[in-house]
């Protein structure tokens, strides 16, 4: 038998083992450690799946139904009441072929002019494409300005007793600075290329020029909203002076003007007038890349401080 006296290897020999054995080991840790990383991952990914909204309808059955989609809040491009969202719902549950009535709930201050339009001219759209799939809507608390705008397409509105309905009209807000830039000797230099191009500059005095122009195009806006309130509710509506002017009014009173037809909530709507209890609701809900996005920058109307709100889209 050979020892380390006359094998001058051996030392060599004893170390690659030690080494080999330790490699070896390390080697197991790194595996164990991989397969524990893993599967604690597809747990956490298993507990996001059950737990959290990733956004889209909730769809959830076939056969004959009620489709509902919700509007809360205000209407505008990159909120959950945008017209993206709310007119891919809307396509959603008429072309399904399941679906026999759409209600669409409405709790707004109102919003945009132009979301609100593309809104209320895919709902007329679609009742012409599909005439024997009915669409009412059901207020809860407010249906004002743009909120009503859209409302004004279904078939009938369904209100509660002190639901908030109306708010008919339009404003463009802002403040000025310039006694306050006095005070503290800031002067303001405006450079445009372009008479108007400073067009309600907040920091310069009000030019009433533009102050005139600013009225004409309110009052083109307040036109086209006050026409689709006429054209959507037809004969119903009991015409007084102060009906267009921005007021709004309890649900009880809505029906007694004709802004709104009678009163119901989504279960009776779905249950007495459309006739089927079964509801769908075909919401599109925000995802969480969507949740957690900034958002960078505005459209000029929302810098104009331009809305279809009643004053300031609060009831006060």
């Amino acid at each position: 038998m050979e020892t380390p006296n006359n094998d001058p290897q051996w030392e060599r020999q004893l170390l690659e083992k030690i080494a080999f054995a330790s490699l070896k080991e390390q080697r197991a840790k790194r595996r164990w450690g991989i397969f524990f990383k893993l599967a604690i991952l597809s747990y956490l990914i298993a507990v996001l799946v059950l737990v959290v909204d990733w956004g889209g309808s909730e769809k959830l059955a076939d056969g004959k139904h009620t489709a509902l989609i919700k509007l809360r809040g205000t209407i505008e491009a990159s909120g959950d009441a945008s017209a993206e969202k709310i007119n891919g719902a809307l396509q959603s549950a008429f072309e399904d072929k399941g679906t026999v009535g759409v209600i669409l709930q409405i709790n707004s201050p109102g919003g945009s002019p132009v979301q609100s339009g593309i809104v209320y001219d895919e709902i007329r759209r679609l009742r012409t494409k599909h005439p024997e799939i009915p669409l009412y809507v059901v207020v809860e608390d407010l249906c004002a300005s743009g909120g009503y705008y859209i409302a004004s397409a279904a078939d009938k509105i369904f209100v509660d007793k002190a639901s908030i309905i109306g708010s008919i009209g339009v404003l463009m807000d802002g403040f000025g600075f310039t006694g306050t830039m006095d005070k503290l000797g800031v002067e303001r230099r405006l450079l445009t290329a372009g008479a108007n191009k400073g067009f309600l500059d907040p920091f310069s005095p009000q030019d009433e020029k533009q102050k005139e122009h600013a009225h004409l195009l309110l009052g083109e806006i307040h036109k086209q909203f006050i026409d689709v309130v006429r054209k959507g509710r037809g004969k119903r509506l009991k015409e007084t002076p102060e009906m267009f002017s921005g007021l709004m009014w309890a649900g009880s009173q809505s029906i007694q003007m004709g802004l709104a037809d009678d009163f119901g909530t989504v279960d009776s709507v779905a249950r007495d007038v459309i006739k089927s209890e079964n509801i769908l609701d075909y919401s599109v809900k925000e995802n969480i890349a969507e949740r957690f996005a900034k958002r960078l920058g505005a459209e000029m109307g929302q810098s104009l401080g331009m809305h279809l709100f009643g004053n300031s889209g609060t009831l006060r």
